[in-house]
């Protein structure tokens, strides 16, 4: 069966970076948009970036972007999420997200993962 799982969530000071990690099994992963969404609590879900299946298209929400980058390797069934600059308020559940156009991958997915937390602090 299909399987996304994130890793690279941890603590960091505001200011600080992380790289998120979605390790992707159990799909032709080429054939596959990517993106990274995120759940802050009391907050719905929200799109953080997304890339085509490619990588040569990508998308970033207005909050993130100039500060986080995603990218992929199809090779090894990856997709990253680098977050610099991190604020307090980027701390969320972080999520890999799978679908099969990249035009749709901004608002939902065919697959998800269970999620990484990144917590930002002040």
């Amino acid at each position: 069966q299909v399987q996304l799982v994130e890793s690279g969530g941890g603590l960091v000071q505001a200011g600080g970076s992380l790289r998120l990690s979605c390790a992707a099994s159990g799909l032709t992963f080429s054939s596959y948009a990517m993106g990274w969404f995120r759940q802050a609590p009391g907050k719905e879900r929200e799109s953080v970036a997304g890339i085509s299946r490619g990588g040569g298209n990508t998308y970033y929400s207005d909050s993130v972007k100039g500060r986080f980058t995603i990218s992929r390797d199809n090779a090894k069934n990856m997709v990253y999420l680098q977050m610099t600059s991190l604020k307090p308020e980027d701390t969320a559940v972080y999520y890999c997200a799978a679908d099969t156009l990249f035009s749709r991958i901004t608002r939902r997915g065919d697959y998800w993962g269970q999620g990484t937390q990144v917590t930002v602090s002040s």
